[in-house]
């Protein structure tokens, strides 16, 4: 059967649609797997320049700077600011691996024999005592029974060791960026309220780019600036008593509170060491009290800080940012509450408009004349 002109019309007009469509889809692909390689270092570039940008400003007000002056004052600042803690805790780690060297060539190092209390801890407490006893008459053969794990765990803490360490360059470099993005925020604002119109409709660019800024700035403060503060109050909970590795353990509560886990679990069991080798003495338990508030502190200010000045309720961006950083990794923190924010405001606004449309329509009926008597 013959096709009509019409027909050839619309037949020509689809094959070149689909050709379109699978020449973008291409191109699509292909710009994906050439930026995917500098794909989280571009994101965490522009959560760094979102989250900074009000410091910038504040910098070029008080100092009367340019756009670019102001950005690179702010990262060489940061930089340093992130390097001298850096050396220090490498310095410290180099010492105390040095110092516990020299202490096993010697032949000096000694396990203190455990307290009696310590096989009265709930579930654990017999077999810990028995090889913290054991450790303390006869060191080399716990070492001996223990080297595979011992070995596993070498293994994986220098892992991590470089993982860090490269987590640390690529946060160094994403600041640079985020100083260059700074540099240029008003042309990059525009250009975010015209990719927001675009996707969600005329006139709602600004409040969608408003939106994903005020929502990054919050999880910043309520996140990461809740686990720094937690770690501080730890931390110096830590130095006063004399924890060995204080700092060390200062920094994995701050990572732990970045992760959304709680800190108790580095908490109590220093608590039991410090009453375990210490006693249980008015400072001991002064010091218990207080860590055990200071690490559940989050849960105060969670509330107070987390989801501030965004109009989103406050569950919705914390289950976002829980729910990122299980999908996405610690990028996802601030990802997921990006994501929920927008679902949220658009899924209101669509059940708002369905509602106006309605009474609208309702409206507009005619109305039926009144029955005739």
């Amino acid at each position: 059967m013959a096709l009509t002109s019409t027909e050839k019309v619309l037949s020509h007009g689809m094959v070149d649609a689909l050709i379109r469509a699978g020449l973008i889809a291409a191109l699509a692909v292909a710009c994906y797997r050439v930026f995917e390689p500098f794909l989280n270092l571009m994101l965490w570039a522009v959560i760094l320049a979102v989250t900074l940008y009000p410091l910038h400003a504040w910098i070029m007000r008080k100092l009367n700077m340019g756009d670019g002056r102001a950005a690179t004052l702010l990262v060489v600042v940061a930089i340093a600011l992130l390097a001298i803690p850096v050396y220090v805790m490498g310095m410290s780690l180099v010492e105390s691996a040095a110092g516990t060297l020299a202490v096993v060539k010697e032949g000096n190092f000694h396990v203190p024999a455990p307290a009696d209390s310590v096989a009265s801890w709930p579930l654990v407490g017999k077999k810990v005592h028995a090889i913290w006893a054991q450790a303390a008459t006869d060191l080399s053969g716990v070492v001996q029974a223990f080297a595979p794990q011992l070995k596993a765990a070498g293994t994986a803490a220098l892992g991590k060791l470089a993982g860090l360490g490269l987590a640390l360059l690529l946060f160094v470099a994403a600041l640079i960026i985020a100083a260059i993005i700074m540099a240029f925020a008003d042309s990059g604002e525009r250009a975010a309220v015209r990719i927001g119109a675009r996707l969600f409709g005329p006139g709602q660019g600004e409040r969608i780019a408003g939106l994903c800024t005020s929502t990054v700035r919050a999880v910043a403060q309520g996140v990461i600036g809740i686990a720094f503060i937690q770690a501080l109050l730890v931390g110096v909970g830590f130095v006063m008593i004399g924890v060995p590795a204080a700092g060390l353990l200062t920094l994995v509560i701050l990572l732990l509170g970045i992760v959304q886990i709680p800190a108790t679990l580095i908490t109590i069991p220093v608590i039991a060491y410090v009453i375990a080798t210490q006693g249980a003495n008015t400072g001991t338990i002064i010091f218990a009290i207080y860590a055990f508030v200071a690490g559940l502190v989050d849960n105060v200010l969670k509330p107070l800080m987390l989801g501030r000045g965004v109009a989103v309720p406050m569950p919705v961006i914390l289950i976002g940012v829980i729910g990122g950083m299980v999908a996405n990794g610690l990028v996802g923190l601030f990802i997921g509450p990006v994501v929920l924010a927008v679902g949220y405001i658009l899924f209101w606004e669509w059940v708002d408009d369905s509602r106006n449309a309605t009474a609208t329509t309702t409206a507009e009926l005619p109305v039926s004349p009144p029955a005739a008597a």
